[in-house]
């Protein structure tokens, strides 16, 4: 069970967040790591049944195949050892972990991927409001790295392909949309790695609940 170091909260809420290098998207393939070293386990039935198929939403969801995701990234209730208090939300970049603290002493945890070096960002800020199946607009200087993605300069639509996923919650620093989002996607080699463009990504049932318990408004810090 990961233990976040307060100094380091501390520090990271003195931080300011980047917003030059924003976007949701992934800068390279995933690579083979540590997750693809701990795939194969067996999986507890309700492990499977919390990451199954959603076949009600507004799109169908695939189940999430968690032999390929370390334990450690599986959602659980753990202790709020974050020192923030409840209703806040919490990224340890280190641990790969996203923290969404209760009243009740404890934390519900989500395992993550997170923006590679260069893309990087932490500080305090809030989630500003949350949309489902959201659509997706590359930022400009994405663009420029990589022209193909030209024709979805003014938005690519909702749905199983949008790099989005199903759910997304928007990142404003004051009232400035800082082009960060916390979304979904349905990769599962990307847990517990970095290669977002700064973006915090969960599996798409993790997502969606999040989603469905976080409030718009809702304080933020990223460590």
């Amino acid at each position: 069970m990961s233990t976040l170091n307060r100094r380091a909260l501390l520090a990271g809420s003195a931080a300011l967040l980047a917003t030059a290098l924003a976007g949701c998207a992934t800068t390279a393939s995933p690579v083979r790591s540590q997750n693809a070293a701990s795939a194969r386990r067996p999986v507890p039935p309700e492990v499977a049944a919390m990451y199954a198929a959603v076949l009600d939403d507004e799109y169908p969801i695939r189940a999430s195949n968690m032999e390929l995701v370390p334990e450690r990234y599986w959602r659980q209730e753990v202790p709020n050892t974050t020192g923030e208090p409840a209703g806040s939300v919490v990224v340890d970049t280190t641990d790969r972990f996203l923290y969404h603290v209760r009243d009740d002493g404890m934390a519900t945890r989500y395992g993550v991927g997170i923006g590679a070096a260069g893309f990087s960002w932490s500080g305090r800020a809030h989630i500003a409001y949350k949309r489902s199946w959201p659509r997706w607009t590359p930022p400009s200087d994405m663009i420029k790295r990589h022209p193909e993605l030209e024709i979805y300069r003014y938005g690519m639509e909702p749905g199983p392909e949008n790099p989005m996923g199903p759910r997304a919650l928007y990142i404003h620093k004051g009232n400035e949309d800082t082009l960060y989002r916390i979304h979904g996607n349905e990769d599962e080699r990307t847990i517990g790695q970095a290669i977002s463009s700064g973006c915090v990504r969960l599996l798409p049932q993790d997502i969606i609940h999040l989603y469905d318990n976080v409030r718009s408004g809702s304080p933020l810090l990223v460590v």
